[in-house]
């Protein structure tokens, strides 16, 4: 699970998920992305890298759940693929914010519909309506020049959040529920949580 900007501390959607997706039987892995409150796109690009090839290493479905810059890291990643790098099975991109000018190497992003589709058997947006980091809308800017299909969700702090985002996940066949049953069991996810190493549970 690839953070945003400033990590991904306190009660956290992906703090819920990751102990869902372990009790659904998936490996879960939690490497920290480093200086993530002065992020730069070299460094966060290498940890990828690496990760992307431990994840290629082992069994079964192979995931990526982005949040906030973390999309972004991914879709430079999508534009210009390491050599080697491996192809993975689903991407979810939630809530990739619009350019931020604090964080010069990560914008502008220079990637296509083609791109994305070749870096992963399928991609998948979610976002809020009112999103402030992303105020020229997350449809506009990502979903209509990607391809993307395009899930909205609550802000954090809103009544709806909890229920939007279980639905959400089971959506995008990350947690047990109708849409996916017990494959879950048989997934290895690669998740990026800031605070916490490799291989340590948050």
């Amino acid at each position: 699970m690839l953070h945003g900007w400033q990590g991904s501390q306190g009660p956290h959607w992906q703090r819920w998920l990751a102990p869902h997706l372990r009790a659904a039987g998936c490996v879960v892995s939690l490497p920290e992305l480093p200086d993530a409150m002065t992020p730069r796109l070299d460094a966060w690009r290498a940890t990828l890298d690496q990760e992307l090839a431990d994840l290629a290493a082992g069994p079964g479905e192979r995931l990526v759940v982005c949040h906030s810059l973390g999309c972004i890291l991914w879709l430079h990643h999508a534009a210009a693929p390491s050599p080697g790098a491996p192809h993975v099975d689903r991407v979810l991109l939630n809530a990739p914010p619009g350019p931020l000018g604090e964080l010069p190497t990560f914008f502008p992003v220079d990637v296509d519909a083609t791109a994305v589709a070749a870096a992963a058997g399928s991609t998948r947006l979610v976002c809020s309506d009112d999103d402030p980091y992303c105020p020229e809308g997350a449809q506009s800017s990502y979903a209509e020049p990607l391809g993307l299909p395009l899930r909205r969700a609550a802000r954090p702090g809103t009544p709806e959040r909890g229920r939007r985002l279980r639905a959400v996940a089971r959506d995008a066949r990350l947690v047990p529920g109708p849409a996916s049953g017990s494959r879950a069991a048989a997934r290895r996810l690669s998740t990026r949580h800031s605070g916490a190493k490799k291989g340590v549970e948050a």
